[in-house]
C-alpha cells in the first residue's frame, strides 16, 4: 500500500510534529490524498477505488443540494432506477467499447462519508440540519443493486451500460462520479480499439502518451484503458507496476546528442556471450569502414555503442537525430553487426520523423541487403518502430501507401483522444417507486426510454450480431417478450415506427447481469488482461462494415412492441395539450 498523508507544513517547509493552520492542512490534503490500494490488501467483500480521489465528494455540488432537498421532503428512500448510457458513438464511428465498470463497482462498494467529509458538506451548506448530516454519516450502499454489461463489451447508443437500483438519494448521489468513471474510460478504450483496427492484428501497438496526458490521473487511466482497448504495452512505468501492463521503451534524442565524440565514451568494453572482453566501439568502426559508411555522424555511432553495451540484446536505436538514411540506419547496422559477432542480437530501429512509408521501406531494403551480404537471416526481420505524432487517419494512409513498420508507438492522439475529447454519457431517471419516468425533448435523441429494461443481442446465421433489443422488464407479459432462438422477433426503432425489422436469431446473448447486489459483489472482478481479451473477442464478432473508419453502417438498436407502446403512451400523457385561440 502506498499512502501520502498527514504531512505538516511550516513557513520553512515540513515538520513531523509541527502545528499548522486548517488552511495549510487543506492545501496539502488536496495534493496528497492519493491512496493506492492493491487487491491483495482488500477483504473479500469490501473493495476500494484504485484512486484515492474517487470518494463521495468527487461530485457536483448540486448532487448534494438535491440530496438535502430529497431528505427534507421525505423523498430520499423512494426506490429509483437510473440508466447510464450514451447517445452517439465517438469519432464518427458506429461502435463503442465499454470500460470503467470495475471502478464503478469499487466506488459503489466503498461508498460512505467520513467524518471529515461530512464536515466539508456542513461548511458548503451551512444552513443544513444536523439530522441530515447524521443521516449522511450512516449512508452506505447496502441497499443498492447494479446491473451492467460486461466491461470490454462492444456497445451501441441508447443501450444502458449500467442500471442503478436503490434509494433515490443514493442513486442521485452516484450520478457525477459514475459518469466521470465511465466517460473517459470508454472513450480511451474505443480510441485504442479504433487505432488497433487501423494498425492490424499482425502489428504491435504501443501507448507512449504519458508526457502528453491530462495530468497524472489522466495518464494512469489512459494507460489502463488503452491497453484494454488494444494497445500491446505502455511506456508508463507506474501503469506497468500498478496494472501489470507490459512495459516497452527505447531512448530519446537527448541520449544521442549527449555524446559529441569517441572520447566521451570512457569505457567501450563489452563481454561476448562466452565472457571474453572486446571493444564494441572499435568493432563497430571496423564495420563502418568496411561498408563505406564513413560519412555517418560519429557521435551518433558512439551513442548507439553506449546503449548497446548496456543492453546488448535490447538495442532499438532512434535513428533520425541527424539523418535517418545517411547516418542513423547505417550506424545502427554497424553496431548490430558487431553485436552479432559477439553472440548478441539487436532488436531494431525507431523512426520519429520524416516520410514513414518511404523511410521504413528503405530501411528494410538495407537490412535485407546487409543480411544477405553477411549471411545473417534475422537482419531483414529487424523491428521497425514508428512514432511521430501518429493517429488513426495517418495509420490508414500509411497502409494505403505501403510500409515496413512493425510497431506503432502512439502517444498524444491516443491518450488525449484528440479527435473527440468526450464521449457524452448521460445518467437518467427511468423509474420511481415502480412507475416509469420519461424525460422529453424537442430533439428525439434526447428523449429517455422509460422503465426498467434488459438488452438482448440477436445474432444471425453468420455469427455476427444483427440488433440489440431492449425489453420492458415491467411489462405484464414480460417473459413473453424475451426473444427465443429460432423464433421471429419484431424489432422497432424507438421513435420511428416505420423503421422496423423481423429477426429470427440463431443465437441470443443477454447483455445485462447483476454485478453488485445489496452491498455485495455479485461476481468476481476479472483481471485487466481478461477484459482485454474479451474486448478482442467482441470486436471480432462485429461485421466489418460497422467497424470501418469511413461511412460505417449504423448498428440497429431496437425495442419490443410492448416497450414502444409504453414509451409513446407515456410520451403522450406527459405532454400538455396546447389550446389555440
Amino acid at each position: 500500500m502506498r499512502i501520502f498523508k498527514n504531512l505538516k507544513k511550516t513557513e520553512n517547509g515540513f515538520s513531523e510534529n509541527g502545528s499548522t493552520t486548517s488552511s495549510q492542512i487543506r492545501e496539502l490534503k488536496r495534493a496528497t490524498t492519493v491512496d493506492y490500494v492493491y487487491r491483495d490488501q482488500e477483504s473479500k467483500d469490501k473493495i476500494k477505488p484504485l484512486n484515492g480521489f474517487v470518494t463521495p465528494l468527487l461530485t457536483d455540488l448540486y448532487q448534494i443540494t438535491m440530496a438535502y432537498s430529497l431528505w427534507k421532503n421525505n423523498r430520499h428512500e423512494i426506490p429509483a432506477v437510473f440508466d447510464l448510457y450514451f447517445r452517439k458513438s465517438p469519432f464518427g464511428g458506429e461502435f463503442t467499447v465499454f470500460a470503467g465498470l470495475e471502478e464503478v463497482i469499487r466506488f459503489v462498494s466503498d461508498f460512505h462519508y467520513t467524518k471529515e467529509e461530512v464536515g466539508f458538506i456542513k461548511e458548503m451548506i451551512p444552513d443544513c440540519e444536523q439530522e441530515f448530516l447524521d443521516y449522511l454519516s450512516k449512508l452506505d450502499s447496502s441497499s443498492v443493486t447494479l446491473y451492467a454489461m460486461k466491461e470490454g463489451s462492444v456497445v451501441f447508443p441508447r443501450v444502458p451500460l449500467v442500471r442503478v437500483e436503490g434509494p433515490m438519494i443514493l442513486c442521485q448521489l452516484f450520478e457525477t462520479t459514475l459518469l466521470c468513471l465511465v466517460n473517459f474510460a470508454s472513450l480511451v478504450a474505443t480510441n485504442a480499439a479504433r487505432h488497433r483496427l487501423a494498425v492490424g492484428k499482425e502489428k504491435v501497438m504501443l501507448e507512449f502518451g504519458l508526457r502528453r496526458a491530462q495530468g497524472p490521473d489522466g495518464a494512469m487511466s489512459a494507460s489502463r484503458y488503452s491497453y484494454l482497448g488494444g494497445a500491446d504495452g505502455t511506456s508508463n512505468v507506474l501503469a506497468h507496476c500498478f496494472f501489470g501492463i507490459p512495459i516497452r521503451g527505447t531512448h530519446a534524442h537527448s541520449f544521442i546528442t549527449n555524446y559529441s565524440g569517441p572520447d566521451e565514451l570512457l569505457d567501450a568494453s563489452i563481454k561476448d556471450t562466452n565472457g571474453n572482453v572486446h571493444n564494441l566501439l572499435e568493432m563497430s568502426q571496423k564495420y563502418r569502414d568496411e561498408l563505406g559508411y564513413t560519412a555517418t555522424n560519429l557521435s551518433e555511432l558512439v551513442a548507439f555503442v553506449a546503449y548497446a553495451r548496456t543492453f546488448p540484446n535490447g538495442l532499438v536505436a532512434l535513428v533520425d537525430t541527424y539523418d535517418t538514411l545517411a547516418s542513423g540506419v547505417p550506424n545502427f547496422i554497424c553496431v548490430a553487426l558487431a553485436l552479432h559477432q559477439l553472440g548478441y542480437k539487436a532488436v531494431g530501429i525507431r523512426l520519429d520523423s520524416g516520410d514513414l512509408s518511404y523511410l521504413s521501406k528503405a530501411s528494410r531494403k538495407l537490412f535485407k541487403q546487409i543480411g544477405e551480404q553477411f549471411k545473417i537471416d534475422y537482419f531483414e526481420k529487424f523491428s521497425i518502430v514508428a512514432s511521430n505524432d501518429l493517429n488513426e487517419p495517418t495509420i490508414i494512409a500509411l497502409n494505403r501507401q505501403g510500409h515496413e513498420i512493425d510497431v506503432f508507438a502512439i502517444g498524444t492522439n491516443l491518450v488525449t483522444c484528440q479527435a473527440q475529447p468526450a464521449l457524452g454519457c448521460v445518467y437518467k431517471l427511468v423509474e420511481i417507486n415502480g412507475a416509469p419516468r420519461i424525460k422529453l425533448s424537442h430533439e428525439a435523441n434526447k428523449i429517455t426510454l422509460p422503465g426498467r429494461k434488459t438488452a438482448y443481442r440477436l445474432f444471425g446465421s453468420e455469427g455476427h450480431p444483427l440488433v440489440d433489443l431492449l425489453v420492458d422488464d415491467m411489462a405484464k407479459d414480460g417473459s413473453k417478450q424475451i426473444p427465443q432462438i429460432g423464433k421471429k422477433v419484431l424489432c422497432l426503432h424507438p421513435f420511428e415506427e416505420q423503421k422496423r425489422v423481423i429477426v429470427t436469431p440463431v443465437q441470443i446473448e443477454k447483455l445485462h447481469n447483476i454485478v453488485f447486489e445489496k452491498g455485495q459483489l455479485a461476481m468476481p472482478l476479472p483481471a485487466l488482461s481478461d477484459i482485454r481479451e474479451y474486448c478482442f473477442q467482441q470486436i471480432s464478432k462485429v461485421r466489418e462494415d460497422h467497424l470501418r473508419n469511413s461511412n460505417p453502417t449504423p448498428y440497429k438498436v431496437s425495442v419490443t412492441k410492448e416497450l414502444f407502446d409504453s414509451l409513446h403512451n407515456l410520451w403522450l400523457d406527459s405532454v400538455p395539450i396546447k389550446e389555440m385561440k
